[in-house]
């Protein structure tokens, strides 16, 4: 029947796709890779023998048929063919993991990387670049790239070896790298899980050398270059989406603009993705018919442009990806019915899995299936049951974003448990503008050799409905309630898809109850409906709710929670000071905001370690003075500039230092003069209020502990930030001497370096001192009071100690 949906390939690529993911993932389980792929071929051996049974019965079948009117086999045989469709299926693509997973660790290279030997490594990048930390409390810039082994040296001997594929780790002072470029480096390989798409991980200590691209893709750097460097100068905004449009360049988009795209759910409009991929390959095949080609002269040149865009953009894991999701799209046009387009969906999705079963665990795979397969089953029933309320014309374009976004929120949810409350008319009021901007960028980018001035007139037409698009982004994220919390991990990607079908059954179904079996199922949607989004809803505001309800108005020191990371507020008076500023400027903003803090007075920055520095982006223009210790280059620079140039005064500080902060007094008792920068350089502040005594220790170690206590009379404190989120390296002496009531440790929940540590633990409890850990209690206030300090959290409420 004409419009009906053929979902025969459906199953074969759903039990393709289960089984990539378990045969890549076995072997770190302890199970053998050869497991799946023996399972799959077994199962459809045995379909096999049903299907040639039954077909060889058929003829005797049929002759009962004619006696009796029994129904026969068909449809046993049928689901005997479809069992043995979807078995192959599985099978295949589990036998090229066994087969990649043979052969991904050869001896010679497993035995280098268990030993930990320096090795030279030739390596061909199979992405561009991107800029990483190199550790949670490193601030040194590093590189990260997928890239393929094809040389290795041990020992000074050269190695042969096939292609690996590697996670490589470079040094951040390198630029000019891309895909396809060649690296020589010198470092140290380490063994991956089965899991990881990468065999192994090559951090670079050191760059030998560095080649071009092959002839084959090297014309494009030229291109992307021009687009890169023209667009800079656009300005604002737009200038830095036009590239990210065109060709998924996003080098120059800031982390304030991505995190804006990202709330309003348009980071898909700057990556490659099968959308992009369609719009070249549909206007190719138009101007191939205005050509008056015949049908194949327009299907080919269709996919001559689809090569050119796709080594344009650089042919990464992403943009093949994007560019076979195109294909499907596109097949479903051609054919003009949705058969077409799940058959080649299915087709394509066993065809990835089976060139690469990683993409199995490859999240942006889900979202271009879940996304196409939205496209081609649900935006023509969305745009009926829209028609019922809007012109039809307008009805079909609402449909396709909607579409889009319903069928890709389950995994959605899995990356970040947030609903978008504004994604789809965002979507909607971007769509007339991103094929705009992705056209006349693409086509500026094209020119831009031959016509400069013409190619620049083309970027500054992309321009327009790029900064359409920024301004669409920062828009959505000021607006309340622009992200709705959502249950985590599978629950809430459960929940997600229950809220999902039952309102699409809910909008799309029959308007009356056609039958009695409807009708009950009409019921169990919106009772489904309901729940699905009532549990969520409810959990999402009702602890935060009762929380600010609860939480005390007079607080003196507030621990935020911001990971594995230190930011303290302490208030005295009128006054407001922060020690430290965190990981992460969006932990520390939404703590800012709880408590209730627009201005603070003074900011401690005790050393330049990221895991206490990265949150001054969220401090710019809040504060009047910041006090740091040491210097320390380009990473003191990232953390301060934000702050001085908006207005702050800055002081570098030593022991003896002294100053005020509302009723209380604060003095300084490290580092020493002539410092070198680190933790051993951290700020020590004794702050001293009209009720109790505190004393914040930064991430100061164990020696440079000891040589303060030798060189300063310390006497008791109240309130003690124990050193260095609990990590071993403590002066139990220390925090003896010191017989402070509590003690603050800033630590992320399952850190992965065990803070605290059980000694430091230890050494607090032989103190009598109360910890107050912020994986343990959150977000942490206590209040100074005659009988002791107490203590409210988002999971503890009490009396710790006394002043």
């Amino acid at each position: 029947m004409r419009g009906a949906h053929d979902l025969r390939l459906v199953a074969p690529a759903v039990t393709a796709w289960a089984a990539a993911w378990s045969a890549t993932s076995a072997p770190d389980a302890g199970v053998p890779s050869w497991v799946a792929p023996l399972v799959g071929w077994c199962v459809a051996s045995v379909a096999l023998g049903a299907v040639l049974t039954l077909r060889h019965g058929r003829r005797g079948d049929r002759r009962r048929r004619v006696d009796h009117g029994g129904p026969g086999p068909a449809p046993v045989l049928r689901a005997a063919a479809a069992v043995l469709l979807a078995a192959s299926a599985a099978g295949l693509v589990a036998t090229a993991a066994w087969s990649a997973l043979e052969h991904r660790a050869p001896g010679v290279v497993a035995e280098a990387a268990s030993s930990r030997t320096e090795v030279r490594a030739s390596v061909r990048l199979d992405a561009a670049p991107r800029r990483a930390s190199a550790t949670p409390w490193s601030g040194e810039p590093r590189l990260r790239a997928a890239a393929t082994l094809v040389d290795l040296t041990i020992d000074g001997a050269r190695t042969a070896v096939p292609p690996i594929r590697v996670d490589l780790a470079l040094p951040g002072d390198v630029d000019g790298l891309g895909f396809g470029s060649a690296v020589v480096v010198e470092g140290r390989l380490a063994e991956l899980p089965s899991s990881s798409r990468a065999a192994f991980r090559l951090s670079a200590s050191k760059i030998v050398g560095t080649g071009p691209a092959p002839p084959w893709f090297a014309w494009t750097h030229p291109l992307r270059e021009g687009l890169a460097e023209a667009s800079a100068g656009l300005g604002g905004d737009g200038g830095a989406l036009v590239p990210g449009l065109a060709i998924g360049d996003t080098s120059r988009v800031s982390d304030e603009l991505e995190s804006a795209m990202t709330t309003a759910s348009l980071t898909h409009l700057t990556a490659v993705s099968g959308a992009n991929c369609a719009i070249i390959t549909a206007a190719a095949f138009w101007a191939a018919g205005l050509a008056s080609l015949p049908r194949t002269g327009r299907v080919v040149a269709a996919l001559v442009a689809l090569g050119g865009f796709v080594a344009l953009v650089t042919p990464e894991a992403s943009v093949v990806r994007a560019s076979a999701m195109a294909i499907v799209v596109l097949t479903a046009c051609a054919t003009a019915r949705a058969a077409g387009g799940m058959h080649a969906l299915g087709l394509a999705v066993v065809a990835l899995l089976a060139l690469d079963p990683w993409y199995a665990a490859d999240a942006g795979f889900a979202l271009s299936v879940c996304a196409t397969g939205g496209l081609v089953l649900l935006s023509r029933p969305l745009a009926t049951a829209l028609g019922r309320w809007m012109p039809p014309p307008i009805a079909a374009v609402v449909a396709i974003p909607l579409a889009a976004q319903l069928a890709c929120q389950p995994v959605l949810v899995l990356l970040e448990p947030v609903i978008p409350v504004y994604g789809v008319p965002a979507n909607l009021l971007a769509a007339p503008a991103a094929p705009i901007a992705t056209m006349a960028g693409l086509l500026g980018c094209l020119l831009l050799p031959v016509l400069p001035s013409v190619g620049l007139a083309a970027l500054q037409v992309a321009w327009v409905p790029a900064t359409w698009i920024a301004l669409l982004a920062r828009g959505v994220e000021g607006m309340p309630f622009a992200g709705l919390p959502w249950p985590p991990d599978a629950v809430g990607a459960v929940l997600a898809t229950i809220a999902i079908g039952a309102g699409l059954v809910l909008a799309c179904g029959p308007r009356r109850a056609v039958s009695r079996t409807w009708r009950a199922v009409r019921r169990a949607s919106v009772v489904a409906l309901g729940l699905s989004v009532a549990l969520p809803v409810g959990l999402a505001t009702g602890p935060p709710l009762l929380a600010s309800a609860s939480r005390p108005a007079d607080w003196d020191v507030w621990q935020c929670d911001v990971g594995q990371g230190d930011a303290i507020l302490v208030r005295s008076g009128d006054a407001v000071m922060l020690v430290d500023a965190g990981p992460d400027a969006e932990a520390l903003q939404d703590c800012l905001a709880s408590a209730g803090v627009d201005r603070l007075d003074l900011v401690v920055l005790t050393h330049w370690d990221a895991d206490h520095v990265t949150g001054t982006s969220a401090l710019a223009g809040r504060v009047a003075t910041v006090v740091h210790g040491p210097l320390d280059g380009a990473r003191s620079a990232r953390a301060l500039e934000p702050l001085v140039d908006a207005g702050a005064t800055h002081a570098e500080v030593v022991a003896g230092a002294t100053g005020t902060m509302g009723d209380a007094r604060w003095r300084v008792f490290w580092p020493r003069p002539g410092a070198v920068p680190g933790n051993d350089a951290s700020v020590v502040l004794d702050l001293v209020t009209p009720e109790y005594r505190a004393l914040f220790l930064g991430d100061l170690g164990r020696e440079a502990q000891d040589a303060m206590r030798r060189s300063t009379e310390l006497g008791r404190v109240d309130l003690v930030k124990v050193a260095h989120h609990g990590s071993a390296d403590q002066s139990a002496e220390l925090y003896g001497e010191l017989a402070a009531s509590v003690g603050l440790i800033g630590v992320g929940a399952d850190n992965g370096y065990g803070h605290p540590t059980a000694s430091v633990l230890d050494a607090l409890e032989s103190a009598r001192t109360v910890p107050v850990r912020s994986d343990v209690s959150g977000d942490a206030l206590l209040r100074a009071m005659p009988g002791g300090f107490e203590l409210w959290s988002e999971r503890v409420v009490g009396v710790a100690g006394a002043p």
